[in-house]
């Protein structure tokens, strides 16, 4: 008799306080989950914080994965309540399609097998490359001892993240505008 039990795993949730100058200022949650080949990432980022002036910033992120290879990406942000970014990225058959605001902005030929969501749940080890699901363009990575590793986007901002058994603990973020931290909680 054949098992017609699916393959599921439970959701493989994580939770990162984010830090500005000694305060937390937001909340990230990152959630996996797996059924047979597809693998779906979530994650949900709110930061409030006072820069200039007092803003409000979310990210959302919803990332599929089927056989190890990116299949789709979106990315949603939103400031101060308003539509900022959505950027979409699909896997078209034998080429990616990265859309920004609904029009169509280029194409990115061979497989995306490893993307920024990832380095929430696994360590980049032997990875030199991860591809920004925020901007559709794709960061360097630079392995720098005892679990520390470098990304460089492609302004040339890095951010550093520390992991412990194969999981992110702790990183530092180059925003742009503001620097912050994400600490596992």
């Amino acid at each position: 008799m054949k098992d017609n039990k699916v393959n599921t795993q439970p959701y493989n949730t994580l939770s990162f306080n984010i830090i500005h100058k000694d305060k937390i200022v937001g909340k990230l949650q990152a959630i996996k989950t797996t059924r047979n080949s597809k693998v779906n990432y979530q994650s949900i980022t709110t930061i409030n914080a006072r820069i200039i002036k007092e803003i409000e910033v979310n990210y959302k992120y919803d990332v599929t994965y089927e056989n190890n290879l990116l299949k789709k990406a979106n990315v949603l942000i939103d400031v101060n309540n308003k539509p900022h970014t959505d950027i979409t990225t699909n896997w078209k058959g034998n080429h990616y399609q990265i859309s920004k605001n609904s029009k169509k902005e280029k194409v990115v030929e061979g497989d995306i097998t490893y993307t920024t969501i990832l380095l929430y749940f696994k360590e980049p080890i032997n990875i030199e490359k991860c591809y920004s699901e925020q901007d559709g363009s794709f960061n360097t990575i630079v392995p720098l001892g005892n679990h520390v590793y470098k990304k460089i986007n492609a302004k040339d901002q890095e951010n550093i993240y520390h992991y412990e058994d194969g999981i992110l603990k702790k990183a530092k973020i180059n925003g742009g505008l503001v620097n912050f931290e994400i600490v596992a909680q």
